[in-house]
């Protein structure tokens, strides 16, 4: 599976300095290099070099400053990797190949030159605040079929936790989450439920949910 690239290639650019977490955006890969501007790498992973990565790549560019896609090298050298054509189509598009190795080492392939323009900053503007909102990585860039822990199911779980020992007003929650209210709210997962005027307690669902998944310390 393609999460099994995530944690190599997550290493690799932490070690260039990038602050790495998975599948923000729709991006399996997304870095951030704090500064006046963000710096944004992104990088889409599939278990062998195809037309689709190179699509998706070039569909991401407009959000990112850098772009990279990663696969599985061929152990008997006949992936599109060696291929000279593909390649060269990486080097045209300004998108980075990275190869990863049956071990996990990661090698770069194709160097990422950044020449397309960047079209769609308020995509690049989600990226980086959903980026910065979300605490740790808890998501495994590549994952399909799977809810991601978005940064609003993490404050959401964040709130559900702290009913569990009974209802509590929106304000009481603003401790754990500036946007408890807003959550309350909208109920969006369901987790919620209205005890009485301004007062919310726990619902079945959000008992479950707890249950299912580990909660953030936000």
């Amino acid at each position: 599976m393609e999460t099994s690239l995530y944690l190599p290639v997550k290493h690799f650019l932490e070690n260039a300095g990038y602050a790495v977490k998975g599948e923000i955006g729709g991006c399996d890969v997304v870095g951030l290099i704090e500064g006046d501007t963000a710096v944004v790498v992104v990088c889409e992973l599939k278990l062998s070099f195809n037309l689709e990565l190179v699509l998706q790549a070039v569909d991401r560019a407009a959000a990112a400053d850098e772009v990279w896609i990663a696969a599985r090298v061929s152990a008997k050298g006949r992936g599109r990797e060696a291929d000279k054509r593909y390649r060269d189509l990486c080097r045209r598009l300004g998108i980075g190949m990275l190869g990863v190795s049956d071990a996990g080492e990661v090698s770069i392939i194709v160097s990422s030159v950044s020449p397309m323009p960047r079209t769609n900053p308020k995509r690049r503007t989600r990226l980086v605040k959903e980026h910065r909102k979300r605490q740790g990585d808890p998501a495994l860039g590549g994952s399909t079929k799977v809810p991601i822990m978005t940064a609003y199911r993490q404050q959401s779980l964040a709130c559900a936790a702290a009913l569990v020992d009974g209802p509590l007003r929106p304000r009481d929650l603003k401790v754990v989450t500036p946007t408890a209210g807003q959550i309350l709210l909208n109920n969006y997962y369901g987790w919620f439920e209205r005890i009485d005027k301004g007062v919310y307690g726990l619902s079945e669902s959000g008992a479950r949910a707890l249950e299912r998944w580990r909660v953030p310390t936000l």
